[in-house]
């Protein structure tokens, strides 16, 4: 048996198209989705992922702002312009692109940013709304696997998902819900003992933890689904992910590859929270009138 290969790139265009439908719809309605991202240093990976999430928006028929902030700005500085970011009606969603310097309080910035215009789901009030099952704005790369989920007619519901990881962003949210759709959910971490053992659980494994080629066959029970959130370089240089795709394919009924797997579907969740945050601003009044 050979895992069919879930792509992020076919799934993520499916729903890019429906982000373009609804965005021409607002934009019809005197209402055009914006989306700013900060940026601060010069670090070679967030330039990479600014310029894509940018791309992308513009893409989708979105305003998109690039705000370059050099990496010895202060605390007080960066929070003044997510202020004003707040204020400004023309945007919709704000992202800082993490990580920061470590002079500046990432949390303390994460917080600064209103709950309303939060895209990336990573504010405490819209992580609670989410535990509790309330509308709000998820978590790109998780949400983005759901969607990977449910396109792909994987049913949730009673199966035994087993996530490694505990993040802030994937981790620990990913298993929140997997949760919400009935299954079972079991973490684990760096110091989870006999960590194979429970991976060879699942029915459907999630492996967030950035280890190159960490997850071999010897992790994986026949006929689960395989999802590789990781990122990384092997000894040659090469992008992988945290599977060893080459070994686990051929146990695994379905599998995300990498590149070409969850990456994609960051960035269109991403597009997406950003077009539900400009809906709920033109159901309450709050949207400004077109700008280019």
């Amino acid at each position: 048996m050979t895992a069919k290969v879930i792509s992020g790139v076919e799934i993520g265009k499916e729903i890019r198209d429906e982000i373009k439908v609804g965005v021409d719809k607002l934009i019809d309605s005197g209402c055009k989705p914006g989306l700013a991202v900060i940026l601060v240093g010069e670090d070679p990976a967030s330039q990479t992922y600014v310029k894509n999430k940018e791309k992308s928006s513009i893409q989708a028929g979105m305003k998109s702002e690039q705000i370059k902030l050099p990496e010895t700005i202060s605390q007080k500085e960066l929070l003044e312009h997510v202020e004003k970011l707040n204020n400004d009606v023309s945007i919709h969603g704000i992202l800082v692109q993490l990580p920061l310097p470590s002079h500046i309080d990432e949390d303390l910035v994460i917080k600064s940013i209103s709950p309303d215009k939060d895209v990336d789901g990573f504010h405490p009030q819209n992580v609670g709304k989410m535990i509790i099952g309330q509308e709000t704005f998820l978590p790109c790369t998780p949400h983005g696997i759901m969607e990977m989920l449910e396109r792909s007619g994987i049913d949730i519901a009673g199966k035994h998902a087993v996530v490694i990881g505990r993040s802030n962003i994937v981790g620990k949210p990913m298993g929140q819900l997997l949760l919400q759709k009935d299954a079972t959910v079991t973490y684990c971490h760096s110091k989870t003992k006999n960590l194979a053992s429970f991976a060879k659980q699942a029915d459907i494994l999630i492996a967030a933890i950035g280890k190159a080629k960490f997850v071999t066959d010897e992790y994986v029970k026949e006929g689960a689904v395989v999802i590789d959130v990781g990122m990384n370089r092997d000894e040659n240089g090469k992008l992988c992910g945290d599977v060893d795709y080459d070994s686990v394919k051929e146990v695994a009924s379905a599998i995300t590859p990498v590149p070409g797997g969850v990456g994609p579907m960051t960035i269109t969740m991403l597009l997406k929270n950003t077009l539900l945050s400009a809906e709920i601003a033109q159901r309450e009044g709050k949207c400004s009138l077109l700008q280019e």
